[in-house]
């Protein structure tokens, strides 16, 4: 079998609302969309949400150098996905997250042609419970607890909460989302790299009667190696997230016992080749896993939900809330939310998730042969 064909799309959506972080102001999901036809007839989706102050990538930027990795890619054996990411890998370095589109395909393809659901032909099965928080953006205090309500009524039994702007006022923040909701509902933080080492310790101790799951990233990427003494000193599990790309810095933060958990996301990865060694070394380590993502839409989720099903052990949380932020749902078939935020997964051959030809007919597009 060789790959004929490959097509990139920009696909930007915009957001129901803005979506603040300690990084910024989101507004528009800036996606791309790849396609990968065969000789064969298959025909692979992927999906990635570049993101400029984590991944260091646009959707501009992933335009472009989606169009060197389909070059390379024109030619070769889609069922061969190590060679296909040793190709992209030689190429140029890092760019996981457009990376991720391609491999996402690949992956799709691989399924198709074994006539398994993802899951299976990734070794997992459906037999596992995926239920998603959902995340609730920085604001003032107030703010934030009518949308922690919010939550709360429509189901979600997980909320999650961005903070990273200081003590005072991210204290402030848990107070008012605890006094409104309740102690029951469990509650995980996000800070996006938002404290420095010293302020992350007392916050995490301050935030500590608040039945916190976890706390993701709490400082800057680049200081990682003071995430040992932060996780020795916080009663609040951490979970590494920006400081956690690939299967090489995963392996650096198991070896220096940096934290308790790992967020995977396929944009951080390169995809679901790198993201199952991710899995390897933390069921190895008995590190616990989430799986989240960036503003994808149910297209990129779905794989990840399809990855969420593999661990025999490690994953313990899924973040899938960001399709419901959107606008508009250009993909068909693809992951459902039903009732609490509980996933329900395609079962056909595949990815079991495709975009509206509508939708894709209205894009700005390049197609390389």
């Amino acid at each position: 079998m060789k790959i004929t064909k490959i097509t990139i799309y920009q696909s930007p959506i915009a957001l129901k609302q803005p979506f603040i972080i300690s990084l910024g102001v989101l507004t528009i999901a800036e996606n791309v969309i790849v396609t990968i036809n065969t000789d064969s007839g298959y025909l692979g989706f992927g999906e990635c949400s570049p993101f400029k102050t984590i991944n260091g990538e646009s959707m501009q930027s992933a335009f472009i150098v989606a169009q060197y990795l389909a070059k390379v890619l024109i030619g070769s054996n889609p069922l061969d996905i190590a060679q296909c990411t040793a190709l992209m890998d030689a190429v140029i370095f890092g760019n996981n997250s457009i990376k991720s589109a391609f491999d996402i395909a690949l992956y799709d393809i691989a399924a198709q042609h074994a006539r398994l659901p993802l899951y299976a032909f990734l070794g997992g099965n459906n037999a596992k419970t995926l239920l998603s928080d959902y995340t609730i953006s920085m604001a003032q205090p107030d703010k934030m607890a009518s949308d922690a309500l919010a939550v709360v009524a429509n189901g979600f039994r997980v909320i999650k909460v961005k903070l990273g702007q200081g003590k005072q006022i991210d204290v402030q923040r848990m107070h008012s989302i605890r006094n409104a909701v309740g102690y029951k509902i469990p509650i995980r933080i996000d800070a996006n790299q938002g404290w420095d080492t010293n302020e992350a310790v007392e916050i995490l101790n301050e935030l500590a009667p608040f039945n916190i799951q976890h706390c993701e990233e709490p400082i800057a990427r680049y200081h990682f190696m003071d995430l040992p003494a932060i996780r020795q000193q916080s009663p609040i599990p951490i979970m590494a997230d920006e400081s956690c790309c690939d299967h090489h810095d995963a392996k650096r933060l198991m070896d220096i016992k940096a934290c308790d958990m790992i967020n995977i996301k396929l944009g951080k990865s390169g995809g679901i080749f790198k993201a199952l060694k991710i899995m390897a070394l933390a069921d190895d380590a008995n590190i616990g896993l989430q799986v989240g993502g960036f503003l994808e839409s149910r297209l990129a989720f779905t794989a990840s939900a399809h990855v969420a099903l593999v661990s025999k052990q490690a994953i313990i949380h899924c973040d899938f809330d960001s399709p419901l932020m959107l606008q508009h749902n250009p993909v068909l078939g693809g992951i459902t939310y039903n009732p609490v935020g509980e996933i329900t997964l395609p079962t056909q051959p595949g990815l079991g998730a495709a975009v509206d030809e509508s939708y894709l007919a209205s894009l700005v597009k390049i197609i390389i042969t």
